[in-house]
């Protein structure tokens, strides 16, 4: 590799994960703020539940759209006028206590936020091969970990001067983001005058059945769609519960446990902190111990999320520290099959050209489950009054990523088609 090309590859490594850790300062005030949000504007949890959905429904949308849309303007531009709109709306909404205003800004911000991780995908693969990609998305994935830690205790900071903080805030550190971005983000090496980068045949792919080529459906063949449709099932259950713990445990810290809005914030970190740890450790032991396969590892992990889950669910009623340490111990099994299946998963799946397709259309799938989890879980918790459904309803969401993991393997098992 010459010297050029390393200088150019950490440049853009930094860029991308630096612009996706940007884009949760713009997302991570919809959990925090929306205890104060709700007594401000005199909203009961089901409105709240609603004007916040308009976020996710939107997000989802907006993949579908970046799956077309990024390939036709390029990973760059879609990247840099995601961010920008995003920055827009988000000070408009520290100035509003409309619902059905604030539902139409958290609309465009969800559109404008989907062009993020696809496009970031997309440009990855562009600049790592293949037998790389475990360990390098596996550090680069600590974005969206990042991001959820260091805009949570931004938010948490000044959540209890002015909610209307978060949004300044927000805005104001994804503006920065945005000019490193334009500074330091090209799409390939071509753009800069390096040669492309090539997928080396090494060991690994001994024995392996080797891929159709992409002359299929939308450029992907029949196998490569039947892996993207298993993802993208796993991509739901998990976002399903993700999104779950950011939307709702500072809520019910404070409804349940009797948190203050700082602290229950605060307290939340602790599922992407021990996120951390568990992106990295499934990227590297995919490509270490399980031969670039990522559904194996992952397959373990979601085992090892639904027991955390099982034990959450049993100890519904059980003390704070109890239910902490269980929203940890997720935190770490979800986290990295999240990442690896949505990151290097994609780019296995899609290829250098198909990435950015093959991302946004898992996300775009997996992002619907945000939605339900965010309509589903606040009318259980108010119908029931306890928190013994809710964590029923993600127990079977992680034993559902556990069930699409096992057939990946299995596909993998009887002659290398699956990821």
């Amino acid at each position: 590799m010459t010297p050029a090309m390393r200088a150019w590859r950490i440049r853009v490594f930094l860029a991308t994960w630096l612009s996706y850790v940007g884009f949760y300062f713009c997302r991570r005030h919809i959990s925090v703020a929306k205890k104060p949000l709700e007594a401000a504007a005199g909203w009961d949890t089901v409105t709240s539940s609603r004007v916040f959905a308009t976020y996710l429904v939107a997000y989802a949308i907006g993949q579908f759209l970046a799956s077309s849309m990024g390939p036709k303007l390029g990973m760059r531009k879609n990247v840099l006028i995601g961010m920008a709109a995003s920055i827009a709306v988000t000070l408009v909404m520290g100035l509003t206590l409309s619902a059905p205003l604030m539902g139409g800004l958290l609309f465009i911000n969800g559109v404008a936020q989907a062009t993020g991780w696809s496009g970031n995908v997309g440009t990855m693969a562009g600049w790592f091969h293949k037998h790389e990609r475990g360990r390098v998305m596996g550090l680069w994935s600590t974005n969206f970990t990042v991001g959820a830690i260091a805009s949570g205790f931004a938010m948490s900071a000044v959540v209890d001067a002015d909610y209307r903080y978060t949004f300044f805030l927000g805005a104001g550190v994804l503006a920065l983001v945005w000019l490193n971005f334009y500074l330091n983000q090209r799409n390939k090496p071509e753009d800069v005058g390096l040669a492309p980068v090539d997928d080396p045949k090494t060991a690994v792919d001994e024995g392996r059945v080797p891929e159709v080529p992409m002359v299929g459906f939308l450029g992907l063949s029949p196998r490569a769609w039947t892996n993207l449709l298993l993802v993208a099932g796993f991509y739901f259950c998990a976002k399903f519960v993700r999104y779950a713990v950011w939307s709702w445990a500072p809520y019910f810290m404070e409804s349940a446990y009797g948190k203050s809005t700082s602290a229950a914030g605060q307290w939340a970190i602790l599922f992407d902190l021990c996120g951390l740890p568990g992106i990295y450790l499934t990227g590297w032991a995919s490509d270490r111990f399980f031969a670039s396969r990522r559904s194996e590892v992952a397959f373990i992990m979601c085992l090892a999320m639904t027991g955390a889950a099982t034990w959450l669910y049993y100890s519904a009623g059980a003390s704070f520290p109890i239910f902490i340490t269980a929203v940890a111990v997720t935190g770490f099994t979800l986290y990295g099959p999240d990442a690896l299946l949505s990151g290097a998963g994609a780019m296995d799946i899609g290829g250098r050209h198909r990435a950015t397709f093959a991302a946004a259309v898992i996300s775009g799938f997996g992002s619907t489950g945000p939605v339900v989890q965010e309509l589903v879980i606040g009318k259980l918790y108010v119908k029931g009054g306890s928190l013994g459904p809710v964590f029923g309803v993600l127990l079977a969401s992680c034993a559902a990523s556990a069930f699409f993991c096992a057939i990946l393997v299995w596909r993998n098992r009887r002659g290398g088609s699956g990821i």
